[in-house]
Parts: structure tokens; C-alpha cells; sequence
């Protein structure tokens, strides 16, 4: 008896955590836009292929983008740690597209605006462009 009884419950956990998962709509965009700002600041290249839709990786496979990105970015160690604060100005979704425009504060105290679009897929959203918006002055 008890053991039927342990069975059901472990039954009742295991179909409970099933039915969470599944329920679990995973990041939103505003948070896959800001992931992906701060990879590109730390030149996570892992984390940019992984945010990045297939349209955003040349081509290549994981182990080839991140070569291809870090050979690109070897000489200008200066481009990366920038950003002290990512914030989002302005985030529209409609249906299974999003764009989201960011305000990327430096540590110089400039400001870089940018714009990530991103589309949701069965696995979740993933940045398909990502557009330079413009600056302000420091």
C-alpha cells in the first residue's frame, strides 16, 4: 500500500514538473536583447552564437563562429568591456516578432542606442538584426 502510494506521488511530482516546463514561456525578448548587448561588450562569442538566429551566423557552425569572431576581434581588445549599464528604451512585440531598442551607457558616460530584432521560434527568440541606432555626446 505505501508503495502505491509513494508511486502515485512520484507520478503526481513528476507529471506537476512536466506541465511547469511546459508552461514556461523561457526569457523574454527584452532580456535575449540585453543578453545579447552584454555579450557582444564581454566578446562572449559562445553566447552570441547561441542568441543569435541562423541568419546572424555567416554560415558557420558554432566552433567556426567563435573562431571567425575572435580572430576578428584579437587586435581591438578596446572594443570590449565598454557598457556599465544596458537598459531598454523602447520594446514592441507583435505575434512572433519583437524589436527592441537599447541605451547602452558607457563608462565614458556616452550613450549608444541600438535596435535587436529578434523571432520567436519553437525554441525560444532569437536576434535575427541588430542595428547601430546612433549615439549621444558624453
Amino acid at each position: 500500500m505505501i508503495v502505491a502510494i509513494a508511486g502515485a506521488l512520484v507520478l503526481l511530482l513528476a507529471g506537476t514538473a512536466v506541465v511547469i516546463y511546459a508552461k514556461d514561456p523561457g526569457p523574454l525578448p527584452v532580456d535575449i536583447a540585453i543578453a545579447y548587448e552584454l555579450a557582444w561588450d564581454r566578446f562572449d562569442f559562445d553566447a552570441l552564437w547561441t542568441l543569435s538566429g541562423p541568419n546572424l551566423r555567416d554560415g558557420l557552425d558554432k566552433k567556426q563562429f567563435v573562431a571567425a569572431k575572435a580572430s576578428a576581434y584579437t587586435d581591438r581588445p578596446e572594443l570590449a568591456h565598454l557598457a556599465g549599464q544596458v537598459d531598454v528604451e523602447v520594446a514592441e512585440s507583435v505575434g512572433d516578432v519583437s524589436v527592441i531598442r537599447t541605451r547602452l551607457t558607457l563608462r565614458d558616460g556616452s550613450v549608444i542606442h541600438n535596435e535587436v530584432s529578434l523571432l520567436r521560434n519553437a525554441f525560444g527568440w532569437s536576434v535575427t538584426g541588430y542595428v547601430l541606432a546612433g549615439t549621444d555626446g558624453a
